[in-house]
C-alpha cells in the first residue's frame, strides 16, 4: 500500500515519502509562479489556478499570495472569492460550495498528527476532509480544522477557530467557534 493511498484513505502515512514530497514540490512551484504573476494578469492567474486545483467551477478569484500542499484535493464552486493569504493544507479533500467568500489570512488544515509522542516523532500524520457549503462568508483570520463540515448560509466571525461541524443557517464565532445566532434564510 503506497503512502499516497494511505493519505487519501485517512490512515497514518509518511508525508516525507519521496513521491508525496515530489507532488508537494510540484504544487509549491505552481503556487510560487501564481504568487509572482502581475496582479493584472488575470487570464494567466485564472489558467494557473486551474492547473493547481482539482476543480474550479464557474467564476472565481483568489488573491495573491495563495499556498496549498497538493492542490488536486481542492474543489471550489462557482462565485468563489478568497482574499490575501489563503492557506490550504490538503492531504485530504477540501471542498467549497457556490458563493463562498473568504477573508484575508484564513487557513484550512486537513492534516493531523498523532497524540502519542513516540508515534509523532516518527513523522507520520493523517488527514480528514473539510467541506464548506453554499453561501458561506468566512471572516478574516479564520482557521478551519480537519474533519469539519460547514453548512449552507453560514457566517463565520473574524478570528474564529472552527473545530466542529457547523449546521446550516447560523452565525458562529470565537475560539473554539460556537453558534452566536440562528439565521432565518427563507
Amino acid at each position: 500500500m503506497t503512502e499516497h493511498y494511505k493519505m487519501v484513505r485517512g490512515e497514518l502515512y509518511n508525508p516525507n515519502n519521496h513521491k508525496l514530497f515530489a507532488l508537494r514540490i510540484r504544487c509549491k512551484k505552481l503556487c510560487q509562479q501564481y504568487n509572482t504573476l502581475e496582479y493584472d494578469n488575470i487570464l494567466e492567474r485564472y489558467s494557473l489556478m486551474k492547473k493547481i486545483l482539482k476543480e474550479a467551477k464557474g467564476t472565481f478569484f483568489i488573491e495573491q499570495p495563495f499556498m496549498c500542499d497538493y492542490g488536486f484535493h481542492i474543489s471550489i464552486g462557482d462565485n468563489f472569492y478568497s482574499n490575501h493569504n489563503l492557506i490550504i493544507l490538503d492531504p485530504a479533500k477540501v471542498t467549497f460550495g457556490n458563493n463562498v467568500s473568504i477573508g484575508p489570512n484564513c487557513g484550512f488544515y486537513t492534516a493531523e498528527h498523532p497524540l502519542d509522542a513516540e508515534q509523532r516523532k516518527t513523522g507520520v500524520e493523517f488527514a480528514k476532509p473539510i467541506t464548506v457549503g453554499n453561501n458561506v462568508w468566512i471572516g478574516g483570520g479564520v482557521n478551519v480544522l480537519a474533519g469539519v463540515t460547514i453548512g449552507n448560509n453560514v457566517v463565520i466571525g473574524a478570528g474564529s477557530v472552527v473545530t466542529k461541524d457547523v449546521p446550516d443557517n447560523c452565525v458562529i464565532g470565537g475560539i473554539p467557534a460556537k453558534i452566536i445566532k440562528k439565521l432565518d434564510n427563507n
